[in-house]
């Protein structure tokens, strides 16, 4: 099974960004943990702070891939462009936040992603990127029954 990453704007600074509430560590350094939880899962992971390239790698990984967890950061709450790539591909997208984003500033308590997203993990901190695995390889599992 190959699981596609995709994290949007700032994400690239976790561990040095407001590690209160985003945490202490790099992606990097937990993508480490996650492949060694999951050996069987062939991961890849992408960042980028720009909007069309998200969007292009959405395109890219929909049809390399058997699911897609994207954490598009603060484009979630503006990005109809990324909402209409992920709409676009048939690759089950579970979308992620590490906080919780109904428990911060208003504007953020609306995803324009969610909609077109199998499922949303929200404010368990980097786990939720763990729990996103897991819901996608329970869905891989019910397409081949």
């Amino acid at each position: 099974m190959k699981i596609e990453i995709i994290n949007g704007p700032n994400l690239n600074l976790l561990g040095k960004r407001e590690p209160e509430k985003y945490g202490y560590s790099s992606f990097e350094e937990y993508l480490k943990l996650l492949i060694a939880r999951f050996p069987e899962i062939a991961f890849e992971y992408y960042q980028s702070n720009v909007e069309g390239e998200i969007i292009n790698e959405i395109h890219r990984s929909g049809s390399s891939a058997d699911g897609i967890i994207i954490n598009a950061g603060g484009y979630t709450h503006t990005s109809v462009a990324i909402h209409d790539a992920i709409a676009a591909v048939k690759t089950p997208v579970i979308e992620v936040h590490i906080t919780n984003i109904f428990a911060r500033e208003e504007f953020r308590h609306k995803s324009i992603i969610s909609a077109v997203c199998r499922g949303t993990v929200s404010g368990l901190g980097l786990d939720s990127y763990r729990l996103a695995a897991e819901a996608l390889i329970e869905i891989s599992k019910i397409k081949t029954k």
